[in-house]
């Protein structure tokens, strides 16, 4: 059976259907070999025919280079304005992203691609406008040069020899949801060059004899044609795979490349990139840190080249080890990596043998399996950049000239000390002087520096030498021992020396390294334990601050937006133009501000504190140093930065599950409350309406009792309303008391003549002690407590069960107790008896539950206590206390 072969024209445009995002722009790329073959001219050819079919189309930059076919073609096309920026006295005009997102069109067109902005615009590469439109949903078309792509520059300054500044990441490719190569024959692009239809006729002989070189433009298109079949090839493997269609699949081939300070770096990155992406194959970009310091400038490039890696589509790891072999080795079969990338060693001979051969020598040797790609560098790059390009720079030389003096002034000193020994103690021999100048060599190498050591490692064998071995004062050695004595010595301080500075070196770093691990524990730690959201962002603000030596401003999220002020704690101060960059970051999700290409002219930098789920806030830092920071500090900080994030999302859930719990709890109320109110609204309604049914054409006797019956039914009806509203009044905090001196006997009075047809069946006792204070009191509130408690004694006590109710003063307080001589209550529900709509379980049916909840309520709110217990005799007791702190004021005589 034949093997399927899928039509090609029919998958790409299957391709296009299927990796339509909603939501999501599409990008189309014009490119060509060089400029001059027609990709502006043919963007805005197709764009006058999408525009004929009613697609809504604007030019959001085009240059025509004064071209009077291409300026043609314009007409008819809406042109958005573009904007103005004024740098250095000279006003620079840039496209202006935020009118074509405002405009908001179906396509957009974007001329030079890989053009880098004026300075003040808010991103410094144009590609970046067009990844912020793609992201908003708007389409784009856009053009480019082949020799714009960032992992095709190196052949392009081979081929050439220019070097191209604008380049774009090869990621923008892989955006790509369609590619038209615009293709001219070097012949022809040159005849066009002749006619002046590319350049001004002043600039056609240069670049005609440089550039446009017959030879430079066959290579070109090459690259073209095949940059253009890789692509189409991926696109067709990838929805091949999907489809499950036979035919070639993405390797099983991982690479990974050594990377450093050395500007050859930028090549190895950019070569492992192509070679990536020919075998379909994820890749890493590893920097192996090293006891050996790097100067600024070296930092600076490290970052740079490791944002290189990181911008091409690479995962960038950073290790620290000895042994930068091993420590490789050992990272590629931790992370399964099939193939090492390294640069070709430029030490001489003698220097491979001294260190046991080359980097390259040590990997072939321990690799195994792992294949080991040796990339050779430009040779027109200068001697100076190629030495140790895939290593670390060399040590840098932090030992002042006063250090020097302080080495040389410690031998001095324990020489001259050694002389005076000798002298007057002639039996030591200078044995015993030369271990003394080694104890000196390393104790500078301790606390001084490896170069100091070094030097004194010198000095001290030459006057070892000449001060202390016989013949003493010269520099000759009269017996072969001391010869070899004297060699042994000067190789073992030297050693000696420079493994001490090493140690010291590694004990730096090792610090340095526990710091930042220290520093993320206390985040993380201080973090979790905080008990709220002000603590966490207070300890986060702090952390941070104090790590990275910096001002720092939280905002965090507000609905939809972005709070217009930092959080309380922050230390940075945001005003309305940092703001406006913060909400960038918010809304794209990206960092911005200073360090970034993102309105890099911004004070501070704002990131983003993204997780899984969505954008909390943004994280404002302000670093008081002026320099860059190092790519650990970029990392660091990242990291810092996930950690604030998550922690923010976790008390976000928390707030949101305590609202949920609220929420669940207030409708569990709510159910109760309606099936209770519902069942004590139904037994006085159906009262009323039975009475009021049976008047008519009753005996006056009955009519007597039906009114009655009405009246109690009614107050019933009342209490439940007065007891609503009391508890929504002590729920919101909107109570308030109407103080007065009352006398509690006439309170208890008028109560007990409120529930007096409920106390016909239950024998009531009242015992009021003489000469009783007048008390400060709501008397209609507290009146209302009494009435309460009496309606709960009858309701739940069997008939005939006496009840109580006496008053008495007790310690600075009014002691009112209501007890009965009935069932009392289950000890288990002693604690709960007060709760909202909690009622004792095998009690009747009747109440709302609230009754006793809000006795208390209203008892705390004079500032008292409402308690029950059971009585030792039988029966509940409840007990209120009210304060008496003042004596009632003196009564007014009228005058007669």
């Amino acid at each position: 059976m034949d093997d399927y072969r899928p039509d090609p024209d029919a998958l790409l445009k299957a391709i296009q259907k299927d990796e339509a995002q909603q939501g999501h722009g599409k990008l189309k790329i014009f490119f060509g070999m060089s400029a001059g073959v027609g990709k502006t001219y043919t963007m805005l050819d197709t764009a006058q025919r999408l525009k004929e079919e009613g697609v809504d189309v604007v030019v959001g930059y085009v240059e025509t280079h004064k071209r009077a076919e291409t300026e043609a073609l314009l007409e008819g096309l809406e042109i958005i304005p573009r904007q103005k920026l004024e740098y250095r006295g000279t006003v620079l005009e840039e496209m202006d992203t935020d009118a074509i997102l405002r405009r908001n069109p179906q396509l957009v067109l974007v001329d030079e691609l890989a053009h880098t902005n004026a300075p003040g615009a808010r991103h410094t590469k144009r590609y970046q406008d067009v990844s912020e439109l793609l992201e908003a949903g708007i389409d784009v078309y856009t053009t480019i040069n082949v020799q714009h792509f960032e992992s095709r520059a190196d052949a392009v300054r081979q081929i050439t020899g220019i070097t191209i500044q604008e380049t774009v990441p090869d990621t923008v490719l892989d955006m790509a949801d369609a590619i038209e190569l615009i293709d001219l024959s070097p012949d022809d692009l040159r005849k066009r060059l002749a006619e002046g239809k590319v350049y001004t006729p002043e600039r056609i002989e240069v670049a005609s004899n440089s550039f446009f070189r017959t030879g430079n433009l066959t290579a070109l298109r090459e690259m073209a044609l095949r940059l253009t079949a890789e692509h189409v090839d991926h696109k067709l493997q990838d929805y091949m795979q999907v489809k499950s269609i036979a035919g070639p699949w993405k390797s099983g081939e991982r690479l990974m490349v050594a990377v450093g300070p050395s500007p050859f770096s930028e090549q190895l990155i950019r070569w492992t990139r192509r070679m990536a992406y020919n075998l379909e194959a994820p890749w890493l970009a590893v920097y192996v840190e090293t006891a050996n310091l790097l100067s600024p400038e070296a930092k600076e490039r490290l970052a740079q080249n490791l944002s290189m890696a990181r911008e091409l589509g690479g995962e960038v790891v950073m290790t620290s080890g000895s042994d930068i072999d091993q420590t490789l080795i050992r990272l590629a079969q931790q992370r399964n990596v099939t193939q090492i990338v390294v640069g070709k060693p430029q030490s001489s001979r003698l220097q491979r043998i001294m260190k046991g051969g080359s980097l390259v020598d040590k990997l072939v040797r321990s690799s195994g399996d792992i294949d080991i790609y040796v990339v050779t560098g430009d040779k027109s790059e200068p001697e100076a950049q190629n030495r140790s390009r895939f290593l670390p720079s060399q040590p840098v030389q932090h030992s002042s000239w006063k250090e020097y003096l302080a080495a040389i002034a410690v031998v001095a000193t324990i020489t001259g000390l050694d002389a005076l020994l000798l002298n007057s103690m002639p039996w030591v021999g200078y044995q015993a002087v030369g271990l003394t100048e080694l104890l000196a060599v390393l104790l500078i190498a301790v606390y001084i520096g490896r170069g100091p050591a070094l030097l004194a490692a010198a000095i001290s064998a030459v006057s070892w030498n000449y001060l202390f071995i016989e013949p003493r004062y010269t520099f000759e050695i009269s017996q072969v021992q001391d010869i070899i004595l004297f060699s042994l010595y000067f190789v073992i301080a030297i050693f000696a020396g420079n493994l001490t500075a090493r140690i010291r070196t590694q004990e730096r770093q090792s610090r340095y390294n526990a710091e930042r691990t220290t520093a993320l524990y206390a985040l993380a730690h201080e973090t979790a334990t905080a008990i709220n959201m002000d603590d966490v962002l207070k300890t986060a603000v702090a952390q941070i601050g104090r790590v990275f030596n910096a001002e720092v401003a939280i905002l965090l999220r507000h609905s939809e937006k972005l709070e217009t002020q930092p959080h309380p704690c922050s230390t940075l101060q945001v005003d309305q133009k940092e703001y406006s960059v913060a909400t960038w970051s918010f809304e794209n999700g990206k960092p911005a501000g200073r360090f970034t290409d993102t309105l890099p002219l911004a004070s501070a930098q704002y990131l983003p504190l993204l997780t899984p789920s969505r954008t909390v806030g943004v994280l404002g830092i302000r670093i008081r140093q002026s320099e860059h920071p190092s790519f650990d500090q970029e990392v660091l900080l990242e990291t810092f930065t996930h950690q604030v994030a998550l922690v923010i999302e976790r008390e976000l859930l928390d707030e949101a599950a305590e609202q949920s719990a609220m929420l669940h709890e207030s409708e569990r109320l709510f159910t109760t409350l309606l099936n209770s109110i519902s069942h004590e609204l139904r037994t006085p309604i159906a009262t009323i309406t039975g009475a009021a049914s049976s008047l008519q054409g009753a005996s006056e006797t009955a009519r007597n009792d039906l009114t009655q019956d009405i009246q109690d039914a009614a107050s019933r009806l009342n209490r439940l309303v007065e007891n609503l509203l009391d508890m929504s009044r002590l729920d919101s905090g909107r109570l308030k008391l109407k103080l007065d001196w009352c006398d509690i006997g006439e309170v208890i009075g008028v109560a007990v003549k409120q529930v007096e047809r409920g106390l016909s069946d239950h024998p009531l006792t009242l015992y009021i002690a003489p000469d009783l204070p007048l008390v400060q009191m709501d008397f209609v509130l507290m009146e209302q407590v009494l009435v309460n408690l009496l309606d709960n004694a009858c309701s739940y006590t069997p008939t005939g069960t006496q009840i109580q109710v006496t008053a008495t003063m007790g310690d600075q307080s009014l002691l009112i107790m209501v007890s009965d001589n009935g069932p009392g209550i289950p000890p288990a529900d002693l604690d709960r008896i007060f709760e909202k709509f909690y009622r004792v379980p095998g009690t009747g049916t009747g109440g709302t539950g609230l009754g006793l909840s809000i006795c208390r309520g209203l008892v705390e709110a004079h500032g008292g206590q409402l308690t029950v217990d059971n009585a030792p005799e039988g029966g509940a007791r409840f007990s209120i206390h009210l304060p008496v702190t003042a004596a009632p004021p003196p009564v007014k005589e009228a005058a007669l």
